[in-house]
């Protein structure tokens, strides 16, 4: 494999880690914000506008991840 293929493929698993890792903490927070169960909210009492509400943050959070890492 040449040089700049083997540093390319660490680097997709490097921003990879910290993407994840960095979405997992945001996630943790928000749940720890939020002044009631995400889990019992979402499961339990199907509510749709909180799944949509948590679905956008998390599509929010992974564009400024991804334009992060892009640079």
């Amino acid at each position: 494999m040449p040089e700049h293929t083997v540093r390319a493929l660490i680097e997709v698993v490097v921003f990879s880690l910290v993407g994840i890792v960095v979405f997992a903490v945001a996630f943790f927070v928000i749940a720890r914000v939020s002044p009631f169960s995400l889990r019992k909210e979402l499961e339990e009492d199907q509510n749709t506008a909180l799944g949509v509400v948590i679905g956008s943050m998390i599509i929010g959070l992974s564009l400024i991840i991804s334009a992060a890492i892009h640079g």
